[in-house]
This record gives structure tokens, sequence and C-alpha cells, in this order.
């Protein structure tokens, strides 16, 4: 092993020994909670200068720790809890996906895909399924990557490059997507809670970053493509696939009644597609803004994008299930919704906790301090808008090495960045986008990731002696060109002036 190499390796190890000494992101939350109640008591003594844009006045950190604050907060924890706004956005479109999921819609569909792709492109279809598999969670973890194995190995092809090549698509490419999903909703509502910290009535657009992120799409598959193709594979020529052949997967066709049940389930959400089309188009539809806009704020469209998300996903499955004998009964329909839900206990738990600190955190108006003093220390640097833009996307990077939620990352990192950003009039929609590019980068090199050791598990079907380091050394160039490419792609874009998404903006006010 070169010295480079054993550098890299020693250092990962390093960042691997240090991550797993942090605690739960929900415990971290609790402490961000107490250290939020201990500054606001100390804090609460102290004048600044700081002007609050709020109020013209200067700021005044309020006091969590006498008898009304914590009285309140107690009075209030409920429906701090349950107004927490990504919340029910999450949970009602996991409703929807988790249907699609388990009657195995999604899995059809995906299989569908691959199998009708040409050799010479199989691998920028990998990694465009992978991307797409965002749509249904973690769906692209346990069925893309693996699958991904199964044909490149079931074509004569190296199945590790495979693997590798889903993984860069779902894990480093997660926030490029030119399907709206979940995640956009999610991320939006942390950043305009951070946004009002400084604007009240900031509103920012669930579709904020739709236009970047699917041009991000083209890019993440360009980089996957190269990198497996040129760099990856050639690599793995010498590895022999040494694989108990009863632990290889099989590649099992779809059959009549699958491939029936798929044609009429994909018929059904095109059939929604082109009904809601219908409704959308006249001037005098009720999801119309009163001034006849779509992409309006009051538009009802806009409000109901969680809910089309649900129903897109919730029909389809249903036929799916039912044609594919998958469903017996409707009891079978609410359980896959009653799995889904299962699979979400964790982020319900995390949320509880992270709810009580953002609420915290505005209240103490800690918030409004440090992004006013940040942003006067920023403005004394005279640092370009460009590279604060860069150095948020690998500052994130960083963090992500240790903290792998990319909801709990946004939800710690939010409050400070968007309304620090503010005050150099970058807008929250264009710090949301370097975040997303920073928290997607890093993803496939830090065994934290949850589903690290699975992919490992996958390879090792294959290839006995894989392990962490194997899954590294695969992984770190796709991670350091996202970095480094996808930062000058934002830069690029930002240049040029190309919108993010629908009603957004790269200057604030």
């Amino acid at each position: 092993m070169s010295s480079q190499a054993s550098w890299t390796m020693r250092a990962l190890d390093k960042v691997e020994r240090v991550g797993n000494k942090l605690p739960d992101p929900a415990i971290i939350f609790l402490f961000c909670l107490v250290v939020v109640w201990v500054l606001s008591a100390i804090l609460s003594n102290f004048t600044f200068s700081a002007i609050d844009p709020r109020t013209a006045e200067a700021v005044v950190v309020n006091n969590l720790l006498t008898g009304d604050s914590l009285t309140d907060f107690l009075s209030r924890m409920v429906t701090i809890f349950t107004g927490f706004a990504p919340l029910g956005v999450v949970l009602v479109a996991m409703l929807g996906v988790g249907v699609a999921e388990h009657s195995g819609f999604i899995s059809a569909g995906l299989k569908r895909m691959l199998d009708s792709t040409p050799k010479t492109l199989l691998t920028p279809m990998v990694v465009l399924v992978a991307i797409v598999s965002h749509t249904a969670t973690d769906a692209g973890y346990v069925l893309v990557i693996p699958l991904a194995g199964v044909i490149f190995y079931a074509m004569g092809r190296h199945p590790l490059a495979g693997i590798a090549a889903a993984f860069a698509g779902v894990s480093g490419g997660f926030c490029a997507n030119f399907i709206p999903s979940a995640i956009d909703p999610l991320l939006q509502s942390f950043t305009q809670s951070a946004a009002q910290i400084i604007d009240p009535d900031m509103q920012i657009n669930p579709l904020n970053n739709w236009f970047f992120n699917s041009a991000s799409t083209l890019l993440v598959v360009g980089i996957g493509w190269y990198l497996t193709d040129k760099v990856i594979e050639p690599r793995l020529k010498d590895v022999e696939v040494d694989g108990d052949p009863a632990d290889i997967p099989k590649f099992d066709e779809l059959n009549a009644e699958q491939s029936r049940a798929l044609k009429f389930a994909s018929l059904t959400m095109a059939g929604g597609l082109i009904a809601l089309v219908a409704v959308l188009y006249p001037d005098s539809s009720p999801f119309r803004a009163p001034t006849g806009e779509l992409t309006s704020f009051t538009a009802p469209i806009m409000q109901s994008i969680v809910p089309i998300i649900f129903l897109l996903f919730l029909l389809p499955g249903v036929v799916f299930g039912f044609m594919s004998g998958t469903f017996k009964s409707s009891k079978d329909m609410i359980d896959t919704m009653t799995k889904a839900m299962q699979g979400m206990s964790y982020y319900i738990v995390m949320a509880f906790f992270c709810s009580l600190f953002i609420d915290a955190f505005g209240k103490s108006n800690l918030g409004a301090l440090l992004a006013i003093e940040g942003a006067e220390v920023l403005k004394t640097l005279a640092l370009p808008s460009m590279v604060t833009i860069v150095g948020i996307i690998f500052l994130t990077a960083f963090v992500n090495l240790f903290v792998g939620s990319s909801s709990a990352k946004w939800a710690l990192l939010g409050p400070i960045f968007v309304p620090m950003l503010m005050q150099l009039n970058i807008s929250p929609d264009l710090t949301q986008a370097a975040y997303r590019v920073g928290d997607s980068s890093s993803n496939i090199i830090t065994p934290l990731m949850p589903y690290f050791p699975l992919v490992v598990v996958y390879c090792q079907r294959y290839v006995k002696s894989t392990g962490i380091g194997t899954l590294l050394s695969l992984m770190l160039p796709y991670s350091i060109s996202l970095l480094l490419l996808w930062s000058v792609f934002l830069l690029a874009y930002w240049g040029l002036g190309m919108p993010l998404g629908i009603q957004s903006s790269y200057v604030y006010p």
C-alpha cells in the first residue's frame, strides 16, 4: 500500500473513531436545548450593539430559565411537537410511498427500467435510476444498489462496479433529482423556519431548488458514468469474484401477473398526472391563486404538494398490490402503511427533540444574535459571496462525516447559516442549495452512514474479502469529484443567473 493510501486510511479510521464517540442525533438536540437554555440565562445579562433587523432595535437575549419561561415551555411542549412542520410533511408523504414500496410497485418499476437498458448505457441508467429512487426514500439502498450488482454480474461486468455506481447515485447524488420528493418540502420547512428568525414574514417555496436539482442530475450521472467505466471498473479487473454462488442473488424477471400489474399501475400514475394537469390548466382552476398564478405562495397547489405526492404513489401502489396478488384485502394495504410508519419511528423521536430545540433557539434570540454578529465578521473579512458559499459547502461536507441525517444536520446548521447569509444579502434558496451539495458529496465515504455497512455486505456476496477500506477506496473518487465539480457547477449556475427553482432568488431581500 502506498504512503498516500496509508495516510488516507489512517485519516478515515480517525474519523470513524471520533464519529463513533458522538451521541445519537436525538441526544445531540437535547444537549443543544440545554446549551441554549444556559446561554440564554448567561447572555441575557449583557447588552449587545447588534441591531435586530426585525425591530430596528438592539438584539436582546431572552432568558429561558426564568419561572415564566419554563412554565410557558412546559405548557406548549405538546403543541411545539405537533406543530413541527417537517413532521406532518414526512409522515403524510411516507404513507403513500410506503404503499407503493411494500406492494412491489416501485421494485417492479425499477427492475423494468434497468432490464430494458442497452449494455452500453447500463452505467448511466444505473446512476439515473439510483437518483430517481430518492423519491421512495430508502428504496435505493435496499433495492437499486444490490440490483445493480446483479445486473452488472449478469452482463459480464464486475459486480462491485455496479454497486459503486448505484451507491454513488443513491447516496452521493442524494440531493439531485428531477422528480420532486418529500426531501424538498422537508428541507424547505427547516429553511423557512431559519429565515423567519430574521424575517418573520419570509416564505420559501417547497420547490425552491427544483431547477438546480434537475440540472444537477445530469452532472451526477456524468460523473458516475465516467468514474465507473474509466476509473473504478479498470481497477477491479484483477479482483476475483469469489463469492458463494448460493449467496449471489439472481436477477428474477417479472412474471406475467406482475408485468400486467405494473402496466396498469403505471397507467394509473400517468392518468393521475394527466388529471392534475387538466385540473390546473384552466384559468378558473381552484388550485390557482386569486391572481391566477400556480406558483404563488397563496396558490392552493403550492400547499398541496405533499398530499399530491401521497396520492400519486398510493393509487398505483394499490392497483399493483391487488393485481399482482401482494394485497389480498384492504387490511394488507393498511399493513403497508403501518410498516412505513414503523420505519419512521426513529425520525419521530428525533423530531420531538429537534422541535424543542428549534423553538428554544428562536425564542432566545440567540439565532438572531449569532447571525448578525457572524455576518459582521464575514463582512469584516470582505470575502466574495462565492467564496462564502463554497465555504458553506465544504463545512457541510465535513459535518456530514459525523452526523449522517440530512434533516438533523440542516435543523442544526440552518438556523445559523440561513440568517447569517441573509445579512450578507445571500438568499435562503442559495444557502439551501449550497447545503444540499455539501450534504450529498461526502455521504459515500463515511462508515457512520447507517447504510454503509449494508453496502459492504452487498459487496461481500461477490468478493468475500471486501471490507470498509475496500468500499472507501471505491467511493473516494466519486466523493472528491462530486464535492469539487458540483461546487463549481453551482457557482457557474449562479453566475449564469439561471433560476434555482420556483419563486427562488440568489439575493435577499
